[in-house]
């Protein structure tokens, strides 16, 4: 008797972002390809380290760090759609050994809403930043990353899955309660 047919599951290969052909071709020698990522990210990679260091030149120099390792662990990327988590995990982690070297390693909460008091041009603006940042000061150091990952970076939940090492359900959840409780905090 004749075995039946099984049906062959074909595991479907992520398509390649355009970051993935860019490593993919900077791998193959093409210098050009690692300056046209450097140029996509730069931005939001200084953003990210701005709400991490304590001032803007020691931001400015975990950007630098974070593309500096980037090249050196580029043969640990593995293009499957995933390099802006990778991106971040650098960046996150540089900022955390930056910030260790640094000899004022803590980031106070008065710089975080100083730095934001005077930016915008009306008064209700301002009042308004300052006190999203007080709110988001309240919120213990982790729970603070997981928000400026997704509401600051704007990053998928399974991407900050990938960034923080935790899984997606407790990403979900703390975000839902970081919201929850900064929400409390503003409507006082």
């Amino acid at each position: 008797m004749a075995e039946p047919l099984r049906k062959i599951r074909r595991t479907k290969e992520p398509a390649l972002t355009h970051e993935d052909d860019l490593i993919k071709q900077f791998k193959k020698g093409r210098q050009e390809c690692l300056d046209e990522l450097i140029r996509l990210y730069y931005p939001v990679i200084l953003r990210y380290c701005l709400w991490h260091m304590p001032d803007k030149d020691s931001a400015q120099d975990a950007v630098q760090e974070t593309f500096l390792k980037l090249v050196r662990f580029i043969g640990r990327y593995e293009p499957r759609g995933q390099f802006r988590a990778f991106l971040y995990r650098i960046a996150a982690n540089t900022c955390t050994d930056m910030k260790r070297s640094l000899s004022s390693t803590e980031f106070l909460t008065e710089q975080i809403i100083e730095n934001t008091r005077y930016e915008e041009n009306g008064f209700q603006a301002a009042n308004d930043r300052q006190q999203l940042a007080t709110a988001y000061c309240a919120l213990d150091n982790e729970t603070r990353e997981l928000v400026l990952l997704r509401y600051g970076q704007e990053l998928t939940l399974r991407e900050i899955a990938t960034v923080t090492g935790l899984p997606l359900r407790t990403v979900q959840t703390r975000l839902r309660k970081a919201v929850k409780t900064m929400r409390n905090i503003l409507d006082g």
